[in-house]
């Protein structure tokens, strides 16, 4: 049988770039401490590997969410920030933000992946 691919949806492409593991808290990091290097932002996403930030940051800057700085010192200091395309989703984080406060307090997260961690 022939899988019949959903057509081309913008909205989509754009969640698949930011509901990645630990992409939204990376993003709201950066939208709130402003730009970090790389170790800094290590010790504000508690809980995250080396490897895994590494990635999240490689794909946001690959979607020109994120700009990466590297001075060229030993060892290098890389920096990270927010683009003009990442700033667009401040507001964006702000009202989920909002939301997922109030459904928190409300329960509405009782039972699922979120109430555990």
């Amino acid at each position: 049988m022939k899988r019949v691919q959903p057509p081309s949806c913008p909205m989509e492409a754009l969640l698949r770039v930011i509901t990645g593991p630990w992409t939204i808290y990376i993003l709201w990091v950066l939208s709130e401490q402003g730009p970090q290097r790389f170790g800094a932002l290590k010790r504000l996403v508690p809980g995250i590997s080396t490897r895994v930030l590494t990635e999240r940051l490689r794909m946001l800057e690959h979607a020109g969410v994120v700009w990466r700085e590297q001075a060229m010192t030993i060892p290098p200091a890389v920096t990270y920030g927010l683009t003009e395309r990442g700033a667009e989703l401040r507001g964006v984080l702000d009202t989920l933000g909002s939301i997922a406060r109030r459904w928190e307090a409300e329960g509405a997260f009782v039972g699922t992946a979120s109430a555990a961690e």
